[in-house]
């Protein structure tokens, strides 16, 4: 030990390998747990110091300074190459945690799209490698540069649609008109955006389709994007109706038709255009929005389902085609309203003695008109008033309720003979419920002059309307008790299992 001497410098290296590397690995090993309980993006770059960085650097150093191994021998550039391509690895690592995974969620970093981060990832890889090659190797980058550059041309000339395609696909990405999700039109294409890759985006249409459409030719079109700015989307339909309807009139059955429907939104609230005047008809446009583009095809056929309906029910001419639904065939169909009213009300054992008096038939029918609800439209609307007694002739609806927090809850079905709007009729407040056709629902309106004629005439129709309101408006208040004591017991359920939790 005395002829030990300590101003060696393979001596000195081995001590500080012995000592200092070692105690480098424990310090960098605190920190990077410290920094993962803080979920700090950075451990993961001092990850690859520890474990890649210093051994390689720590072999290096032992070669060629402690056991002196010749610079020129190939086991130890080897060895500088990997220390060289792992200092690269954790440089590459440490831009991105500090530029794009920290980055504020509005600024050019977050904007910046992944394909061109892993392609300027790919162009450092490509010239740190060039570098370690000259340094390490001895290699002539000038030669290779040439060669590089000639096989370039040639590959560019070669595939030059796939790289014209590759970099439109870049300034799209970057650019982000749109994205993973959205809804689009690219020409004759329409679908919702499932994959955007180097060469092309894949859309998938409403018909369950898939295609792919490249980023060149996505470069020529003009791209609708019905996601942004709102994720709402728009649709039209088109109807005409006769020169003898007034146009005010039209558009606020048209406007109330489709904000009856469900799915369609009211804000923004749907509008109604005149479009044109033609030969016979006079053609308007209803607009209105739904919340998914799948809905939208879904919603046309609700909304010309409906008015329909809503045309009939409110004696309007529709045209399609040069059809009309109008004098014709209100003259051909005059005889059905008379004798569908009969049988309506010979089906109610109250109204049969009527029936049997041309006199009380005669008046009866003259309040009485004949109304066409479609499957899944409102006929009753609860907090509306009612001056009307419903009968129905043909047809199914459910009679519901809406309770405190805005759950609608079944009260039951009525079916052929049966009546409502009595309630809030008699009561002349609010109707306290709904009433909605759950199939096509044909019914009989009585106005309430006209059923208050029937009552003076026939006093037992008065006290069996009285025993029908009692049993609604008994299980009205069974039902909102019912729906509050379900409520009340998930919600005990729910506080038990979280004490037993505790506990």
């Amino acid at each position: 030990m005395s002829n030990l001497n300590w101003q060696e410098p393979w001596l000195i290296w081995a001590v500080i390998l012995g000592i200092g590397f070692p105690l480098l690995v424990i310090v960098l090993g605190e920190l990077i747990q410290r920094l993962k309980r803080r979920r700090n993006p950075i451990a993961s770059t001092l990850e690859i110091v520890k474990n890649l960085v210093l051994p390689s650097l720590a072999l290096m150093i032992f070669v060629r300074d402690v056991f002196k191994l010749d610079p020129q021998e190939t086991p130890l550039k080897i060895i500088q190459t990997m220390f060289w391509v792992c200092t690269i690895n954790a440089a590459l690592s440490l831009i991105n945690v500090l530029l794009f995974e920290q980055a504020e969620a509005d600024s050019w970093r977050a904007r910046m799209p992944k394909l061109l981060v892993d392609l300027c990832r790919v162009i450092s890889i490509l010239v740190g490698g060039a570098i370690v090659l000259s340094q390490v190797w001895g290699a002539d980058l000038a030669g290779l540069a040439t060669a590089l550059g000639v096989t370039s041309i040639v590959l560019g000339l070669a595939l030059q649609d796939p790289l014209g395609s590759i970099l439109t696909g870049i300034m799209l990405l970057f650019e982000r008109p749109f994205g993973i999700g959205d809804w689009l039109k690219v020409g004759e294409h329409e679908g919702q955006v499932i994959d955007m890759n180097w060469r092309a985006v894949r859309l998938l249409t409403i018909e369950q389709d898939l295609i792919v459409i490249p980023h060149q030719m996505l470069g020529k079109e003009v791209i609708r994007n019905n996601t942004e700015p709102d994720r709402i989307y728009f649709a039209s339909v088109e109807v005409g109706f006769s020169y003898e309807e007034p146009p005010n009139t039209v558009k606020q059955v048209l406007v109330s038709t489709a904000l009856s429907i469900r799915g369609i939104l009211p804000e923004p609230e749907p509008i109604c255009l005149t479009l044109s005047y033609d030969d016979t008809t006079i053609i308007y446009q209803v607009k209105f929005f739904v919340k998914t583009f799948p809905e939208v095809e879904l919603m046309k056929d609700k909304l010309m389902t409906r008015l329909w309906y809503s045309a009939k029910r409110n004696s309007l001419s529709l045209y399609h085609y040069n059809y009309e639904y109008g004098a014709e065939d209100r003259a051909r169909n005059t005889d059905d309203p008379a004798k569908k009213m009969t049988q309506g009300f010979s089906a109610i054992p109250a109204f049969i003695h009527v029936t049997k008096e041309p006199s009380s038939l005669e008046q009866l029918t003259r309040g009485t008109t004949i109304e066409h609800f479609g499957a899944g439209e409102t006929a009753m609307r609860q907090g509306n008033r009612v001056f009307s007694m419903y009968i129905i002739i043909s047809g199914r609806a459910v009679m519901t309720v809406w309770n405190d927090t805005g759950e609608e809850l079944e009260i039951t079905e009525l079916s052929r003979g049966e009546f409502f709007g009595e309630m809030a009729l008699f009561s002349r407040e609010p109707s306290p419920m709904s009433v909605t056709a759950a199939d096509d629902l044909e019914v009989m309106v009585i106005n309430s002059d006209t059923v208050n004629a029937m009552i003076e005439r026939q006093p037992s129709l008065s006290r069996e309307i009285a025993q029908v309101i009692e049993m609604r408006r008994n299980a009205i208040n069974i039902a909102l008790r019912t729906n509050r004591h379900e409520k009340n017991a998930a919600g005990n359920g729910l506080a038990n299992g979280a004490v037993k939790a505790e506990g």
